[in-house]
């Protein structure tokens, strides 16, 4: 119990106002699940029971498109949660979430999480924070939808994925993974060739570098500047 608390559980932000008792009080409630990569956690349109939050690992959140392809919506690492929105009103799942890596979870099931709401104000707080953020980043997207420079679109999926994924190394931000170009396309509504040509462009105009997946931007309020983000 004490391991759980002292290493993982206190170092998620939406806990993190939450005393020892009361992490305790939740995580005697949940329970830790484990997904092997590629293995789908949640299924857009079924019935949300439960709120999960990362505590190791990374996980896609998409919906399906024509032919079956995917669209990825965000991707979340270690530290954030997902399907609250159908806790909170009680409506289907909104969009499926598939594990990138091998992830473990936290497990809390919907009465348990809206009695602690009512219980925890801070923690209703610190979850209208997390909402409020990805509100704005849904906005950037719709904004970069209406775009029609695919540069501007590209550059505007490079900088979410930064600020869901990326970490500050020596003063750059660096994406460690970076997911594949047709799935930066399906994000960006444009063709895998064109993400490929501003990936390039990016790096000749000295805004990024690349090492296979890795990339690295090297003056991050300087991109987004150029581009309006």
């Amino acid at each position: 119990m004490g391991y759980f608390y002292e290493d993982i559980l206190a170092t998620v932000p939406i806990f993190d106002s939450l005393t020892k008792v009361e992490l305790l009080q939740i995580q005697s409630v949940g329970k830790v699940v484990s997904f092997e990569p590629e293995q789908e956690i949640i299924t857009e349109k079924e019935e949300g029971t439960a709120l999960f939050v990362i505590l190791n690992g990374e996980v896609r959140v998409v919906r399906k498109g024509d032919a079956e392809t995917e669209v990825i919506l965000a991707i979340l690492k270690t530290g954030q949660f997902f399907g609250e929105m159908s806790l909170l009103d009680g409506q289907e799942r909104s969009a499926s979430v598939i594990a990138n890596t091998k992830t473990e979870l936290f497990m809390i099931q919907r009465n348990d999480f809206v009695d602690f709401l009512y219980t925890y104000p801070s923690l209703s707080i610190s979850i209208l924070k997390e909402l409020t953020k990805r509100l704005r980043t849904a906005d950037m997207k719709i904004k970069a939808q209406s775009m029609k420079d695919a540069e501007a679109k590209v550059a505007s999926i490079i900088i979410q994925l930064a600020d869901e994924i990326g970490k500050i190394k020596n003063g750059k931000l660096v994406i460690e993974r970076l997911p594949l170009q047709v799935q930066i396309a399906n994000m960006a509504g444009t063709s895998r060739e064109t993400v490929s040509r501003m990936l390039h462009k990016f790096i000749k105009l000295g805004y990024i570098e690349m090492e296979y997946a890795k990339v690295t931007i090297l003056e991050y309020n300087k991109f987004k500047q150029a581009y309006g983000l």
